[in-house]
């Protein structure tokens, strides 16, 4: 029997699948919207299923058939990929997609330059990259929507592998006006009654609220964002302090305004910036080029855009 559909047509599915519309899929694919679209339709005659609902406010919704199809396209399009690690073995040559998730947090800082390096000497990779909150990128690994991901250590479940590359002890980030800007070093018990600014994303607002614990009292939480940028901008203003794990390069904010990063004395040990995969899924001769990449750049002197200490070999 000849098969009803083709690894191409798959991809489209899962595509807009992940984007919720044809027109946002087609954006990421950089496929034309109506090929989508046909490629849609095709697998959906061939199967004699409604693979979406479609609803002009809202886009195309998956049907419940549709997110049976989608679970099981990505097993398929993974056994494939594995086949062409294969060949990428016998031919001793890394190429393929390779799709990296990183926390929104630091997108910015590593992304750019790590993956201009490594697209650089595996010219024939596809690379995608993806911005996620923790949360979010423990989904997508369990969903095989993502292959790796660089992230911290937080709230790492049981069936995500965790490799370390470089060790990230606290900083407090205040204006050169603040209070506490002549300090060599601080402590909570120093902070908790100043302005904070918090960066409020799932796991991370967690584990900065976690370093006052011992006190029994939380800082005063002047301002909340979800966004870095906004959060150091806001402490270059004079609105608070915050904390960082992520001493960067540049100590400015957007608005060319100075920073000054304070080590914070804490007993919580410091977060590990590292790698993370799902257990269960299979490691292509292509992520691991990815993997050994950043293992490198520590080695060379470390990751980009950040002051950081590297993790010795276990």
């Amino acid at each position: 029997m000849p098969l009803r559909f083709t690894l191409r047509q798959l991809e489209y599915f899962i595509a807009v699948g992940e984007a919720g519309s044809i027109a946002l899929a087609s954006e990421k694919v950089n496929v034309t919207a109506p090929s989508m679209s046909s490629a849609i339709a095709q697998l959906e005659a061939g199967f004699g299923v409604q693979l979406f609902t479609r609803r002009h406010a809202q886009g195309s919704v998956l049907t419940p058939t549709g997110e049976r199809f989608i679970e099981q396209a990505r097993a398929i399009l993974a056994e494939a990929e594995k086949l062409n690690d294969m060949a990428n073995v016998y031919t001793d040559s890394v190429r393929g997609s390779l799709r990296v998730g990183c926390m929104r947090t630091f997108v910015q800082l590593l992304v750019p330059q790590l993956r201009r390096s490594f697209e650089d000497k595996y010219k024939t990779v596809d690379f995608t990259q993806v911005e996620l909150d923790q949360a979010q990128i423990f989904d997508a690994l369990g969903a095989a929507r993502i292959d790796v991901a660089l992230t911290y250590d937080l709230s790492l479940p049981s069936d995500i592998e965790f490799q370390p590359l470089v060790a990230l002890p606290p900083y407090v980030m205040v204006d050169p006006d603040h209070p506490l800007a002549g300090r060599d070093r601080v402590s909570p018990a120093d902070l908790v009654d100043h302005d904070m600014v918090l960066l409020d994303l799932p796991h991370s607002s967690s584990y900065f609220l976690s370093l006052f614990r011992a006190l029994g009292r939380r800082p005063h939480i002047a301002e909340r964002t979800a966004e870095v940028t906004v959060q150091r901008g806001l402490v270059a203003n004079g609105f608070g302090f915050a904390i960082s794990n992520m001493r960067t390069v540049s100590q400015f904010s957007m608005d060319g305004k100075p920073l000054k990063f304070i080590p914070l004395e804490s007993d919580l040990p410091p977060l590990q910036l590292g790698i993370a995969m799902s257990r269960a899924a299979h490691v292509s001769r292509t992520i691991q080029a990815f993997i050994d990449h950043c293992h490198e750049m520590v080695d060379a002197g470390g990751l980009p855009g950040l002051v950081t200490d590297r993790i010795p070999p276990a």
